[in-house]
């Protein structure tokens, strides 16, 4: 299981990949605003675990389980922000989806992921609570 430290790193490895051929340290440590060193341990951990392909100075691969991970981080990621607008929360999404992603279970990820599909599917449900926000504001 990865550290939330790990998690980041790999999350923003699999966006970079998403839109580069070839993902670099100093492209994460630019990111996520981190030193170099801590990026390239990080690297060596996500190798170790086998998320990645890394070698020192060298270019950075996903294998197959990093994409795997990676994928289902952003998604996470993603969920918990249209869950966080869903709920009408007056909060930066994309701040406090990153606070909460690491610390819910995955049976909390998919109890939200079915609430969010529900409202979704049921647009006057969402209109309803909508309205109920709305009056307790």
């Amino acid at each position: 299981m990865l550290t939330p430290s790990l998690e980041d790193y790999l999350e923003e490895i699999y966006r970079f990949s998403l839109s580069l051929d070839a993902v670099r340290v100093t492209d994460i440590s630019n990111r996520l605003k981190v030193a170099l060193p801590s990026v390239t341990k990080a690297l060596y951990r996500l190798r170790d675990e086998g998320y990645i392909k890394y070698e020192r100075y060298g270019e950075i691969k996903l294998t197959d389980r990093g994409k795997e991970s990676g994928y289902y981080l952003v998604t996470r990621n993603k969920l918990l922000q249209e869950f966080l607008a869903l709920i009408c929360s007056k909060c930066n999404y994309a701040a406090e989806a990153e606070a909460m992603e690491h610390y819910l279970s995955t049976a909390t990820i998919d109890a939200i992921k079915t609430l969010v599909d529900f409202m979704n599917a049921n647009p006057f449900c969402q209109q309803a609570f909508n309205d109920f926000v709305d009056l307790t504001d």
